[in-house]
């Protein structure tokens, strides 16, 4: 225990922690194994993960058809250049085109969304030229680069603006977000405002090339549109000329029910990105998946973008494994099933807590927003606070329920439920347990 407690120690005092100041990680929680939807400590107490991590193991930990397909990969042929070809290559791709929206059929690979994400950007920038302007959303995160910070919409890119690491030409949007509408109306009778209002930014910015979008947005919030909102936007973007861009990195690979989350809605983007699921997060992973007639422009043009990893044989290697245990495992009708359970049990939390302000999500991904008033729903805490260096109420409230034996993302205004795909009721019973009983916390100093 003491050597652990110094290998922690190590950790934190030489490597820098991920959007956090370091004085908030000087004792780490030192995990050394993870089974299932369990991971454990150097003293052997399992941890529920009730967000599968940073929502991308999806298929849970351990999956051995993923772990053989990475180890016989190393055995054969670890490394090889992007410039060539090889049977992990291919098999990628042929698992991909069985899985991918219908003519969404080129692909590049790199090592992370956030990648993902910058490809999509330098691609549909050169194919839309002159346009060049891009509408993402407030409610959005797309990443930690330059240009996926430059799409984000919350606190990460103040911070990244602040060091002159943005790039120009984003212009952001409101979000199809009902309980908390940007624009102070209701639905149904809003006429889809938020949605409307798009067509009007296209037509009065001008140069724009492409609306980017997390179909149900992830970190914050967790937002589902209503059912309008995206083959409308669909319309749109094909009015205008522009590119409709999906960012499936974290609501992708079965997350909210059917493989990607636009399928919700029948809806097919020009674009897609996507990591996370794609590998059960077991090795990093990126995909850009482009249509034919993207493609085709870049037959002459050169795609000024690649890296070292790019098309890494080991990576690549892990896709069609996840692929075949996705589809063996909605075969079964265990997510379909667990998903309704967890739609369930968090009502019933909300029903017993006056701190829940709302509960919205689809699949296993949900969102459980917490609020000082139901009436007047104000937060506990705001965007600012997240990174003014004190502890938020949802900090508080996850903190205590790590120690009770439950891993939950949190923000600083909900909690982020998305188990592994694998999880049963029971599991979800025992997570919804904990909750039921921390959140008490934020119940006490809820405003009557």
């Amino acid at each position: 225990m003491i050597e652990s407690e110094e290998r922690a120690r190590l950790v934190a005092d030489h490597i820098y922690g991920t959007w956090r100041a370091r004085k908030g990680w000087k004792k780490p929680l030192f995990i050394t194994s993870a089974k299932g939807v369990y991971f454990y400590d150097d003293k052997d107490k399992p941890y529920l993960d009730f967000s599968s991590q940073l929502m991308c193991s999806n298929l849970g930990h351990g999956n051995k058809a993923i772990i053989n397909a990475i180890i016989a990969q190393a055995r054969k042929l670890p490394y090889i250049g992007p410039g060539f070809a090889c049977e992990a290559k291919a098999s990628a791709v042929e698992a991909l085109l069985d899985v991918m929206p219908e003519g969404l059929n080129r692909f590049f690979f790199s090592t992370s969304g956030t990648e993902a994400n910058e490809a999509a950007v330098k691609m549909l920038r050169q194919y839309m030229a002159p346009k060049y302007k891009i509408i993402s959303r407030y409610r959005s995160y797309h990443g930690a680069t330059a240009v996926g910070v430059s799409l984000t919409g919350d606190p990460r890119r103040w911070y990244a603006e602040r060091a002159r690491c943005t790039v120009p030409g984003i212009v952001f949007a409101p979000d199809p977000h009902c309980y908390r509408c940007p624009l102070k109306l209701e639905y149904p009778n809003c006429g889809i405002q938020c949605v409307e209002y798009i067509d009007y930014m296209i037509k009065e910015e001008g140069n724009v090339a492409a609306v980017f979008v997390e179909p149900v947005v992830g970190t914050n919030g967790k937002i589902v549109p209503p059912p309008e909102y995206y083959p409308r936007l669909r319309t749109i973007c094909d009015e205008n000329g522009v590119l409709l861009v999906a960012d499936e990195v974290m609501s992708g690979w079965y997350r909210t029910g059917p493989a990607w989350a636009l399928d919700n809605w029948a809806v097919k983007p020009d674009i897609l990105t996507t990591a996370k699921g794609c590998t059960g997060a077991y090795v990093p992973t990126g995909i850009t998946a482009t249509t034919k007639e993207i493609a085709d422009f870049f037959e002459d043009e050169i795609m000024c973008h690649g890296h070292t990893y790019s098309m890494h044989p080991l990576v690549l290697a892990a896709i069609p494994a996840a692929i075949e245990e996705y589809k063996k495992l909605t075969a079964t009708g265990l997510p379909q099933r667990v998903s309704k359970h967890i739609e369930k049990r968090l009502h019933e939390l909300m029903h017993r807590h006056v701190c829940i302000g709302d509960v919205r999500g689809i699949g296993h991904f949900w969102a459980v927003e917490i609020v000082k008033s139901r009436k007047t729903r104000e937060p506990f805490n705001t965007k600012a606070d997240k990174f003014a260096g004190g502890q938020t109420m949802t900090d508080k409230i996850a903190s205590e329920a790590l120690a009770c034996g439950i891993y939950i993302h949190n923000w600083y205004d909900h909690f982020t439920v998305a188990p592994p795909l694998i999880i049963t009721k029971e599991e979800v019973d025992q997570a919804v347990s904990i909750l039921d009983d921390v959140l008490k916390i934020a119940d006490r100093e809820v405003e009557h």
